[in-house]
């Protein structure tokens, strides 16, 4: 039987999916990070599959998302995007460390995964945490950086961003997996995307798939492209437990 078990660390929800012979077991951990105004519970059926290929599911709320909403509905945090992915990418740690205290976690096969906002914190964790093992991008973005300079521009109309803006998007390079992909460094790392994607482009991350692939830092990368849009098909999730399954 597959457990839910609903978790809290300095504020931080997360929940933890988990076959329930497996619950005191040392087997792999694979961190789920959901989409923009979605929440922990809407992408339990990821962590589902992750706990059928008998591997712990850790899936966190993001901030002013879920439990961790506050009195304004998230779309008018909007502007706060990069902020709530850089936060999602600091607190990694944090829920990590707090596992390691209470499970019997093997810190040798972490894996992360997420889509749309979660893919790109999935990147933004691979730039960060050279311990994660391996990875997979589910409709995401490494280029962090010049993803969110192009969907500003797109909301905003402005020909040139304001100066303002110009120094916030400076906190994102630290983030931007695009702009080290030598941090990948030989890591198992997996991509998704469909080419009619309207949200978040397919070919800035088939490019970077493609550069890197030929270097020696992503030998281990991967990629399967479908023709769908702005949506994980079912298909894709059993992919991505089958992945983790394979290299952690």
């Amino acid at each position: 039987m597959i457990v839910i078990e609903r978790h809290k660390v300095n504020g931080l929800t997360f929940l933890e999916v988990v076959k329930e012979n497996l619950m005191k077991k040392t087997i792999p951990t694979v961190f789920f990070y959901h989409g923009w105004t979605n929440c922990k519970e809407t992408v339990l059926v990821n962590g589902y599959e992750i706990a059928q290929q008998n591997m712990r599911a850790i899936i966190p709320d993001a901030i002013y998302h879920g439990e961790r909403r506050d009195d304004k509905p998230t779309t008018d945090h909007f502007e706060e995007f990069p902020s709530i992915v850089m936060s999602s990418v600091d607190e990694f740690d944090i829920i990590l460390t707090h596992l390691m205290k209470r499970r019997p976690i093997d810190s040798t096969r972490i894996g992360v995964t997420g889509l749309s906002m979660g893919g790109i914190t999935t990147c933004a964790i691979m730039n960060r945490y050279p311990e994660v093992k391996a990875a997979d991008c589910l409709m995401g973005a490494p280029n962090f950086h010049d993803f969110i300079v192009s969907i500003a521009k797109k909301a905003y109309g402005f020909e040139e961003l304001p100066i303002d803006f110009k120094a916030e998007l400076g906190k994102l390079k630290a983030y931007d997996l695009s702009l080290t992909p030598e941090r990948v460094a030989r890591r198992h790392f997996h991509f998704w995307h469909g080419t009619k994607d309207e949200m978040v482009p397919y070919q800035p991350t088939f490019d970077f798939y493609t550069t890197q692939k030929e270097s020696n830092t992503g030998i281990n990368m991967t990629f399967t492209t479908t023709e769908d849009g702005h949506k994980v098909p079912y298909s894709i999730t059993l992919e991505m437990a089958a992945f983790f399954a394979r290299v952690l």
